[in-house]
């Protein structure tokens, strides 16, 4: 099958178009650069924001998937809006079959972050086209490069001891990137995913405090964590830009969204997608082995 990959070059885009290439599907990894792209998949120009060439690089495809979000803008959600309405107008012009987008868990019932209700709005406005759409909902994706991996990982390197806010407490169901990769491939010609909505998580519920103490007790590290009943998100996201590479604007998105309990509710992928995804520790010392090797392979590439 032919498939445009959109966010190719990306933490689960990348991966995926070698999952999807070694599952036999001819693909085309959607970028912007497609000069310097070196990844799987064959490159074809294309810009969610530039709706003629998402025509160009959806032309013949079967299948497109959608991963693209603009959370280190401060006018995200309209961003995000603009762009699934041309994408959603585009694959439906293409005679595309059917679309896959990887979303964030979360209660609809719930006081949904800003970050949260921009990725529903998008399952909303994807749909909204004639395409079929297949919705997989997961909250924290673990792996090497992943933005929320990254934060967690950095704030346990960096500090001995930390002073949070109440979201330390809330529930999240973390998930090997490797494992989100297996369901999105997965999905893809299962005729009874189509036009569903899926939530996917690894096995085990957790606290952010828990999430953090584990990654410090895998590396051999004592972590001391003192939870404040006051710290403003602002306060956290300038605090979270000092001490992590994330930038202010997105961490103020992911920490609005920490106060939201991210869990599965349905487990229905499992029995379209069958398999025993990954635990948490086994995905931490998976995400840490791969940043392990590249940086080797930055330090042999330096010393060339």
């Amino acid at each position: 099958m032919r498939v445009l990959v959109t966010g190719a070059s990306g933490f689960v885009g990348s991966r995926l178009c070698v999952a999807l290439e070694e599952a036999g599907h001819e693909v085309r990894a959607m970028t912007r650069h497609p000069d310097t792209y070196s990844g799987a998949g064959s490159p074809v120009p294309g810009d969610v924001g530039d709706e003629s060439s998402l025509r160009s690089a959806l032309a013949d495809c079967a299948a497109a998937y959608y991963l693209v979000h603009s959370l280190d803008s401060a006018d995200f959600q309209d961003k995000d809006a603009a762009a699934a309405r041309s994408f959603s107008r585009a694959a439906a012009d293409a005679g595309v079959g059917r679309i896959v987008y990887l979303g964030g868990l979360g209660e609809d019932s719930d006081d949904l972050s800003a970050h949260l209700r921009s990725r529903r709005q998008v399952e909303r406005l994807l749909a909204e086209g004639s395409v079929p759409v297949t919705v997989l909902r997961a909250g924290i994706v673990v792996g090497h490069g992943g933005v929320s991996w990254e934060m967690t990982r950095q704030l346990v390197a960096h500090l001995p001891a930390m002073i949070t806010p109440r979201w330390v407490h809330t529930r999240t169901q973390p998930i090997a990137v490797a494992d989100v990769v297996r369901y999105l491939v997965g999905v893809l010609e299962a005729p009874e995913a189509e036009g569903r909505v899926f939530d996917v998580g690894g096995p085990e519920v957790l606290e952010y405090l828990e999430m953090l103490t584990r990654v410090a007790e895998l590396q051999g590290r004592r972590l001391l964590i003192v939870p404040v009943p006051l710290l403003s998100p602002q306060l956290s996201s300038r605090w979270l830009s000092l001490v992590t590479d994330v930038d202010l604007q997105t961490g103020r998105s992911l920490i609005d969204s920490m106060a939201n309990e991210v869990v599965v509710r349905d487990d229905a992928i499992r029995s379209v997608v069958p398999f025993e995804p990954m635990d948490y520790d086994q995905a931490v010392l998976t995400a840490l082995g791969e940043r392990a090797r590249a940086r080797r392979a930055a330090r042999a590439e330096r010393s060339r």
